[in-house]
């Protein structure tokens, strides 16, 4: 999405459509705003494009001393936990 983002007002939704919405965005856990977007989206364009990593792709090279820190930080102070 650009970092200009378009805003329309629509009016006249039909009250069958405005329940479904709502409807499905309680279902999926999302805003009534976001599943109008993926609505539109899914009708325009196919759907959203996602954000492409591929060039990240299999170039984990290890660190040792990440992995230390990562190790010190992962004991459990059982006093922290009665």
């Amino acid at each position: 999405m650009s970092s200009h983002a378009i805003q329309y007002t629509v009016r006249g939704v039909p009250e069958e459509v405005d329940r479904m919405l709502r409807e499905r965005a309680q279902n999926q856990g999302k805003s009534i705003n976001q599943v109008i977007l993926d609505e539109l989206t899914k009708s325009t364009i196919g759907r959203r494009k996602m954000a492409d990593f591929s060039d990240l792709v299999g170039r984990w090279e290890p660190d040792p001393v990440f992995d230390a820190i990562l190790e010190n930080q992962r004991p459990i102070d059982a006093d922290d936990w009665k």
